[in-house]
């Protein structure tokens, strides 16, 4: 145990020299780690990766979570004390679903997110590389057949859809065995679902949309072209029902689009709180990040740009237009984002820059 220590100890220290970590806390950011998209990992850092991922799944549950949400509204279960890491993490989401989705917190909340599960990679798990993110407008073009699903390597690879006569669980790649324990034990779960928006809700205005037609280049391009610092326009049609970002989700099904598997209780609760089970979540958000980062890059006067509240306004249709991404009490650059007790609080001025504040990061 004293050897595995020092050797924590020293990965912390070379991180803190590289300039890739800055240990949940303020730091000079001098030599940023620059993410990049994970075609481009060799078959080495594909296998670090996915072997830091599986590993957090064998580390047990930190009692030190603690749920902030009222279960009557997070609709999810109790804590489960027999559960691992990666479900501790996975059940923050899920705690907090409704604070950070249409609201103001959902880009900075998902930029810390995926920071700190990049940080619990590293300082638990001796994760060395940067976290990968997933360029999917690549495969919008014919997402069921892209060339990302067929690596099947059980070190290096992602693996590809599930089989239907087994809930949908993933048979193939580095992820086949994990196991997850929320909404109730499973094994990982996809299920392509070209059409996932001919649900009856007033907020979806065109069910037959193809979920891929969401995502393509231009789609992004026209994303970012949201004039320049409107927060509130570009997270709205960002995180719209029908945009890129739900449609990731709920095009894969399963884990990711938050189905529940045939063996929950008779209560449970479609919806996005599990998402991250699918350990895709945190290469999705990546890319969800980094396409937030190129606009604030794009003008001076989006890169500080910051708008929303803190209540979500799904009230009615007419409640969501007034308040797409949240209803007062507005946010501001000072307030705290949750952490259910598993890290320090950050404010949302300390992640609004990926090179200062808490973070030290950079997109390719």
């Amino acid at each position: 145990m004293l050897v595995l220590r020092l050797f924590s100890v020293a990965l912390v220290v070379l991180w803190s020299t590289l300039g890739v970590s800055c240990s949940y806390q303020k730091c000079a950011c001098t030599k940023p780690a620059v993410r990049r998209e994970w075609r481009a990992f060799s078959t080495e850092e594909k296998e670090d990766w996915i072997r830091a991922v599986n590993c957090l799944s064998h580390l047990p549950h930190d009692p030190a979570l603690s749920p902030s949400v009222d279960p009557s509204v997070s609709l999810i279960p109790p804590v489960n004390g027999s559960s691992s890491y990666y479900d501790d993490l996975v059940y923050i989401h899920m705690d907090l679903n409704t604070r950070m989705h249409f609201t103001g917190q959902f880009l900075p909340w998902h930029r810390w997110y995926v920071y700190v599960f990049e940080e619990s990679l590293r300082h638990k798990c001796g994760y060395t590389g940067v976290s990968p993110y997933w360029n999917w407008t690549i495969d919008a073009p014919d997402f069921f057949e892209s060339s990302f699903w067929k690596d099947s390597d059980p070190l290096s690879g992602l693996g590809g859809w599930g089989e239907p006569n087994a809930d949908f669980s993933v048979p193939d790649g580095g992820f086949r065995a994990l196991h997850l324990s929320y909404p109730s034990p499973h094994f990982l779960r996809r299920n392509f679902t070209l059409q996932p928006f001919n649900i009856p809700s007033v907020f979806i205005t065109e069910p037959q949309t193809v979920a891929n037609s969401t995502f393509s280049a231009s789609k992004i391009e026209t994303l970012l072209e949201t004039p320049a610092g409107d927060y509130k326009g570009f997270q709205t049609a960002f995180e719209t029902f029908e945009g890129a970002h739900s449609a990731i989700h709920l095009i894969m099904g399963g884990d990711l689009g938050g189905q529940c598997p045939q063996n929950a209780p008779e209560n449970c609760t479609s919806g996005p709180m599990w998402s991250p089970n699918e350990p895709l979540f945190w290469m999705h958000h990546a890319m969800i990040d980094k396409v937030w980062f190129d606009w604030q890059h794009r003008n001076t006067e989006s890169a500080n740009s910051f708008f929303g509240g803190s209540v979500q306004a799904l009230q009615s249709l007419d409640t969501y237009e007034q308040y797409p991404n949240g209803g007062p009490p507005f946010l501001s650059l000072n307030s705290t984002m949750p952490a259910d007790g598993l890290f320090p609080e950050v404010t949302i001025g300390d992640v609004l820059n990926t090179t200062s504040g808490v973070l030290c990061y950079v997109y390719e």
